[in-house]
């Protein structure tokens, strides 16, 4: 079945999240087909399941000066954030029905109580992140995934070449998308992946990434001129068609 892309534009974080629910709810009905929603968020962190709240360093003052809302989610991971220039994209894709897994089998990045089996699940991350090291390969920047870790990185030696970054970073690799999904108890998958575009790096000041203290980039700190939002979304919808071709 061909997949469905939506280009939402800029889109408030509780209304996207209501409207993964129902489409998910639609292709597990069988009336929708698979589903990626393309949009950006006005300033927002969130945090999954597994949120640390004194990953938050902003207080309520700062946090209102800065225009940032903050919501408690029910995907995986940490906090995050999510604004203007970034990329963000929630696949709703039927993995097929859950099944229970036993407590030391499961992923840290699981959300739900009922699980599909554990590969299936590891296996649609990866695909993410294979999806997206494609897009960023096509920009000319070396990135890559990091063992035991979710999301995509960009090489030390490729990092090394921000202009605006913090020397004493440039000798690790540096996050550009993060990824923290749910897949409910039909199967079917919400939230997804937050590429960094060109949106404004102050705002990572505000958390600890994933309770990660590792850099984070943007394209736009790689590449003069950066890359437009519309380019971007263009090879993400190539890619992703690509790598989940074969989805049901």
């Amino acid at each position: 079945m061909s997949i469905k892309i939506l280009d939402l534009g800029l889109v408030d974080y509780e209304t996207a999240w209501k409207l993964q629910d129902q489409y998910a709810a639609e292709i597990a009905a069988g009336t929708r087909p698979p589903t990626l929603l393309l949009l950006e968020h006005p300033h927002v962190y969130t945090f999954g399941r597994k949120g640390n709240a004194s990953n938050l360093l902003w207080n309520e003052s700062q946090l209102k000066e800065k225009g940032v809302s903050t919501y408690w989610v029910d995907r995986g991971g940490d906090v995050t954030y999510h604004g203007p220039g970034q990329l963000v994209g929630y696949p709703l894709l039927s993995l097929g029905h859950q099944q229970p897994q036993p407590l030391e089998n499961r992923s840290p990045e699981t959300s739900d109580s009922m699980l599909i089996p554990q590969a299936d699940y590891v296996g649609y991350i990866r695909k993410l992140e294979t999806m997206l090291i494609g897009v960023l390969m096509n920009y000319g920047l070396g990135a890559g995934q990091v063992p035991g870790k979710t999301g995509v990185w960009i090489q030390a030696d490729v990092y090394s070449r921000c202009v605006n970054c913090k020397p004493e970073d440039k000798q690790k690799p540096a996050k550009i998308a993060a990824i923290g999904v749910k897949v409910d108890a039909k199967g079917v998958t919400r939230h997804g992946f937050a590429l960094n575009v060109n949106p404004n790096m102050d705002y990572w000041e505000g958390i600890i990434p994933c309770g990660l203290n590792e850099p984070v980039v943007s394209l736009a700190d790689l590449l003069d001129p950066a890359p437009t939002m519309a380019d971007v979304k263009e090879k993400v919808s190539g890619a992703f068609r690509g790598v989940f071709a074969d989805t049901p």
